[in-house]
């Protein structure tokens, strides 16, 4: 039930950023890097706005980015690393209370389309207690598609697999590519850990065993 509730309130939420105007890159140079997607991202809402779908998650990653741009030093338990090459940022706070360690971690990348024409963001939140999954209320996989043309991307759901997060008894968690280009699922059983892979194929994505 908690996990079916979860992923209501974070439907929600998708639902309201879905259906916000696309959003607009700035960038120099000849094409956007990692920090100019992550910059107009974490731009594109009122992250300060007092609403019953206030995501925690994602107001700590925008005064982390912030304080980036800034060239100040991230809070205590905050680590904040961007890959410009590989097109990669991922941001982690940690805490402890009584031994039981949670981390937070939020991810961005992004795919260049074998049509040359277009772009592919992805921002992932993940919880974890003690080395373990662990279900936050914003936790999530959200895609953006974005056009060279027009420099705005615009939420998107044509990537070739649904974003599930509970099959078969297990929770379902994404990591994304720091290196190369696949997404790796993993599936959270009392058991253990089983993962599959997302195979990028330059548009989509398909799922391998």
């Amino acid at each position: 039930m908690r996990r079916i509730t979860l992923a209501i309130v974070f439907a929600c939420c998708t639902l309201t950023l879905a259906a916000q105007d696309a959003i607009r890159v700035n960038y120099r140079g000849a094409q956007p890097t990692i920090s100019d997607f992550v910059t107009a991202f974490v731009s594109s809402r009122d992250h300060d706005e007092e609403e019953d779908c206030a995501d925690e998650s994602f107001n700590a990653i925008c005064q982390a980015w912030d304080q980036h741009l800034k060239g100040l030093p991230s809070e205590e338990g905050v680590t904040l690393t961007v890959d410009q090459k590989n097109g990669y940022v991922v941001y982690e706070y940690r805490s402890e209370y009584e031994s039981v360690v949670h981390i937070v971690r939020i991810e961005m990348c992004y795919w260049n389309e074998a049509d040359k024409k277009h772009k592919l963001f992805a921002y992932n939140v993940s919880c974890f207690r003690n080395g373990e999954y662990s279900t936050g209320q914003f936790d999530g996989l959200q895609f953006y598609r974005y056009n060279n043309a027009t420099k705005k991307m615009t939420y998107c759901t044509d990537t070739g697999f649904d974003v599930i997060y509970g099959e078969d008894g297990a929770s379902v968690s994404y990591d994304l590519p720091h290196t190369g280009k696949d997404i790796i699922v993993n599936y959270w059983y009392d058991s253990g850990k089983r993962q599959k892979t997302l195979k990028w194929n330059g548009r989509r994505f398909s799922l391998n065993p």
